[in-house]
């Protein structure tokens, strides 16, 4: 079987699911290699409207693979075929972090579609980083989460200490990076880490509820809404507006939007 599955349904929404539950679905080579794989398809392909990431298992993601650490092979697990020289020297381990594991990053910011994380159970470390790359995420009650990085004498190299301070804020991040102490759901969605949470049972059917709806709005008009809010973030006022103005110039040329106008209009009569 695969480290990592992927899918898309007829209604656009693709889903990532990562396979190594004996291992908490910890990173391995194959697994990373297919992520990036899935990633660009989900970025580049009009057939594709939301993205919907999750573990096979009890477990979301582990993160970095604690074995393979231990035995100086880097952060992947590696199988024997496909092992390659990654940890001889402190360069070419870093050129390992940013040739696998922070493509992934780096390609969730280049996709302008809906994201949503079905956190399933544990997602620690690397792992729970790659949620919080999400646009949304959903916790089952029973999940637990952390940034766990100083118990295994490592920093953030996945992206947390970029992503958790525009989530939190500045002290909720260093007290977690810091602490490296693990929350529970209900801890993660009142510090504003998970959007929502749902019993065990009743997850998936939240997020597949909740990315088939998103599938079914105008694609062009959820894709400027999103690439508005987070280039917000790093552009001033004037280019916001500026940028928002010529995305209202191209949606009102679109049919959705004479179509939406012509049914509010009626419903207001």
């Amino acid at each position: 079987m695969s480290d990592l599955l992927f899918t898309v349904d007829e209604n656009g929404v693709a889903t990532i699911k990562l396979n190594r539950p004996e291992s908490l679905n910890a990173f391995s080579l194959e697994m990373i290699k297919e992520w990036i794989k899935a990633l660009e398809y989900v970025r580049d392909s009009d057939d594709v409207r939301v993205l919907v990431l999750t573990g096979e298992g009890r477990a979301f993601c582990a993160g970095g693979d604690i074995k393979a650490m231990g035995q100086g092979a880097g952060f992947i697990h590696q199988k024997e075929e496909e092992a390659v020289d990654i940890t001889s020297t402190g360069l070419k381990r870093k050129n390992s972090l940013w040739k696998y594991v922070q493509r992934i990053p780096i390609i969730m910011s280049e996709i302008d579609k809906p994201t949503i994380a079905a956190i399933n159970g544990p997602a620690i470390g690397a792992g729970f980083d790659m949620a919080l790359m999400c646009d949304i995420r959903y916790a089952s009650a029973t999940a637990k989460m952390g940034e766990t990085y100083i118990k295994a004498g490592i920093v953030p190299g996945d992206g947390g200490a970029y992503l958790l301070p525009r989530i939190i804020g500045i002290d909720k991040t260093l007290e977690l990076l810091w602490s490296g102490r693990i929350l529970t759901a209900k801890e993660a969605l009142d510090i504003g880490l998970v959007t929502y949470l749902t019993e065990p049972d009743e997850l998936l059917g939240r997020v597949y509820n909740h990315a088939s709806t998103l599938a079914n709005e105008p694609p062009e008009i959820v894709q400027f809404i999103k690439r508005a809010v987070y280039q917000g973030l790093n552009t001033d006022l004037r280019t916001s507006l500026d940028m928002i103005s010529s995305a209202m110039g191209l949606v009102t040329e679109l049919p959705y939007y004479q179509e939406r106008v012509e049914k509010l209009t009626k419903n207001r009569r």
